[in-house]
Parts: structure tokens; sequence; C-alpha cells
């Protein structure tokens, strides 16, 4: 069924961006061989280095063919594209994908949809945008983008189509308010023109990479709100930390009775920084579980720091449908552990470990584009994975359409009432609103 809904999704975008593509002018002889050669290092570096090698059973070997085929007659390098993305999508794996070239205009969305129980709904949307003055609004429930409707299992796929393989310059809308109102709205996204390849000699591009990179680690900052000596709570965006670094965090924790660990966006991250903030809350070494690579099996442990290191407070973990990875990892350990109290949503069911391949075609002008592939399967002490399934809290707590739209933490807010600190919905909605985006 998933791999169903995959292939339809795909094939419906494919139809579109081939009719939007009759017009294009025909891919270069050099185009084409730059895709070619991109094809064939997508394919020896899955097939060396995936840790399946039955491949869930896909013939990869036919797969790549008609990747080939599709380069010789495409009239854009979209269709190459989406071919090669679609290849890897087959695999079932989240962790596994492919990143293409960036595009001569970088199209961004100042609109970001969330899945909150079954429901999508509308998180953010920038002040002035196009968005705003179309009337989209926080707390929209998204009933269709571009006539299909987005789910738990599909957002993913939307958000990478979107993202990352084929960005759209508007997008058309059906929408459902809080109070029930549907709407239809055809937005613009923000188009910013740029160069089709990078050119590695050149200052000012490397500059502007490089300040593009310091802006974007902006929003990965990690944050504390204090509350005397009875709460700290912890806002870890992703799992980014040398080992000296969260030890450096969780010695400045240990004076506090309870730690709430806002996990809820974080997507994951170093494998280091999750063995150490393990072992940084329960005072022996844990077997997380078992890494199953290709060729091995082996376990995976997180060594404690000691009983006299360890933080013996309260633990409160929060979590939601982007809460992927090393999150889910840590909020399962600590739930399995009797550790923590784990309150939200059901996590994303994105656990695999990858590692990421960065390659380029080209001397001192390059194309770049990445190749994401899956290392091992983590099955857990209880025989489980957590790919699909993911982490389901001790407190499931949904927020409704209404929160949203009002700001409301209902589930900080819960969490803080277990530590002994009382603050409503709206207060709690407004703790760390200083730092999200406008």
């Amino acid at each position: 069924m998933f791999k169903k809904m995959v292939s339809v999704i795909f094939l419906l975008f494919i139809i579109d961006l081939i009719s939007l593509s009759v017009s294009a002018q025909e891919l270069s002889g050099q185009e084409r061989q730059i895709n070619k050669r991109m094809i064939s290092m997508v394919k020896s570096t899955l097939m060396e280095n995936y840790y399946d090698h039955t491949f869930h059973g896909v013939n990869l070997e036919t797969k790549f063919q008609e990747v080939e085929k599709i380069n010789k007659q495409a009239k854009s390098n979209s269709e190459v594209f989406v071919a090669l993305a679609a290849l890897l999508i087959d695999l079932n794996d989240s962790h596994t994908n492919f990143i293409p070239p960036s595009r001569v205009n970088k199209v961004s969305y100042e609109w970001e949809i969330k899945t909150v129980g079954n429901r999508c709904l509308i998180s953010f949307v920038k002040s002035d945008s196009d968005a705003e003055k179309k009337g989209l609004q926080i707390g929209d429930e998204v009933l269709t983008i571009d006539g299909n409707k987005p789910t738990r299992k599909n957002l993913w796929q939307i958000n990478y189509l979107y993202g990352t393989l084929m960005p759209r310059e508007t997008v058309k809308f059906v929408v459902q308010t809080p109070d029930g109102k549907v709407r239809a709205l055809e937005i613009a996204s923000k188009v910013s023109k740029g160069k089709k390849k990078t050119d590695l000699t050149s200052y000012d591009e490397v500059a502007q990479l490089e300040l593009k990179q310091e802006k974007d680690a902006e929003q990965y900052i990690h944050r504390y709100v204090d509350f005397d000596k009875e709460l700290t709570i912890w806002r870890m965006p992703r799992f980014d930390l040398p080992k000296e670094k969260v030890d450096d965090f969780m010695n400045r924790i240990g004076k506090f009775k309870n730690v709430i660990v806002d996990l809820r966006g974080n997507g994951g991250g170093s494998e280091e920084t999750l063995l150490r903030l393990i072992g940084n809350f329960i005072d022996r070494d844990v077997k997380i579980g078992y890494l199953t690579r290709r060729k091995e099996k082996k376990e995976l442990v997180a060594k404690t720091r000691g009983k006299e290191k360890v933080y013996q407070g309260n633990l409160l973990v929060l979590i939601d449908s982007q809460s992927a990875s090393s999150s889910e990892i840590f909020a399962r350990v600590m739930q399995m552990e009797k550790r923590g109290i784990i309150f939200g949503d059901l996590s994303a069911g994105a656990v695999m470990r990858s590692i990421y391949y960065p390659k380029e075609v080209g001397l001192d002008v390059v194309t770049l584009f990445g190749l994401s592939v899956t290392d091992a399967d983590l099955i857990m002490t209880d025989g489980r994975s957590l790919e699909k399934t993911g982490v389901i809290p001790d407190k499931l707590m949904l927020p409704s359409a209404s929160d949203f739209a009002a700001k409301r933490d209902i589930v900080l807010s819960e969490a803080m009432s277990r530590a002994g600190i009382n603050m409503n919905s709206e207060q709690a909605g407004r703790l760390f609103s200083k730092y999200e985006k406008k």
C-alpha cells in the first residue's frame, strides 16, 4: 500500500512535469553526458554501500536502465532527477534519497505544513508574504495541495518533491479554517535568480555559500528557559553536539529538579550526540539494539558517564510528527528504561543509519549533487524497528487547529505542570516565540 501510494503521487507529478516541459528546449549533448555520469555515480554508490544486499527485492539493474533511457529522451533535467529519486523511493527507505543539483532560480515557500495526528495543518506563514496577503493562516487544515491530499504518510514525499525535486513558483491550496470555512487559494512562491553551476574559483560565490550556511545554522541554536531550580526546558533542534559539549550542557542541567527535553521538529543527527545524551541520563551502560549492516550485525551501546555524573532529576521528553531518527531512539530508550515520560504526537518513524555522499561532476566549474544511503537498520532490544512505526508517547496530546491558530502550546504546558510549574498554554506558546521565524 505504501509503495503504491508513492508511485501514484510521483506519476501525477511526472505527468505534470512533462506537460510543463513540452515547449522546453532539448537538452544539450553535454547536459545528457553530465546526467549520464551522475546516474552512474548514484548507481555505484548505492550498489556498494546500501545495507541490504538484496535491495528489498528491487531489480536495480533494470531500474537504472530505465533512468538511462529517460535521459536519452528527456526534455529537461528535472525529468531525469525525478526518475532517479523515484528509483530510490522504490526501496521504501526513509534515509536513502537523491539530492539533485541546485536550480538556476531558487524557489522558497513562505509557509510550512505540519502533521498533527492524521491532519495536515499550516504551521507557519511568513509575515508580508503572498501567502499572508492571500489569507493563508496558521491552523488552516490543508485539504489538497495542487489537487493532491496530504496525509501523515505522504507529506514527506510532497515536501521532497516541492522542496528538492520540483520547486513550484505557484502552489494551489484548498484549506479549511478552524471554524470550518473551506477556501481555494493560489499562492506565489518567492523566487530568487541564481546561477546554474557553482564556480569554486569565484571568491564571491564561495562567500555567498558560506553566508547562507551561517544563516541556515541560526535556526539550529540550542536554547534554554529556566525556572529557578525547579525546571529547565532545553529546546534541542537537532543532534549536532560533540560529546564534550553534551557533557557541558548536562553539567548545567544538573542543578535542576526537572528537565524538559523538547525534541519537536528535531529530525535527528549525530550518533555520537545520541549515545552521549543517553549516557548522561542513565547510570549504567545501555544496549540500545543491534545495527544490522550488509555484512555484519553489532550491538549499539550507550556508555554511561557514571553514577556521580548522570542527571538524577525528573526527565520529560516532547516529540511530534517531525521528531525523527536520533530523536525517536532517545525517546524510545527513555521510555523502555522507564527513565522519562514522553509527551506529544506519534514520531516520524524514520529511523535508519545513513551516510551522506557529496558528489560533483566537472572541474573548476562543477555540478554539485548528493546521495544519502542507508548504512544500517537498527533493531531495538524489544525486537522492533522504529522505521515506519515511530514512538507512541506515554501521553498522546494533539493540538487542535484552533490551538495552532492561537499559538497555544498545550503539550509544553502539560509537561511543565508535571514538573510543578503552572503555566497556561498561551503563555507556554510564547516562551520561545522571539526565536521563531517571522
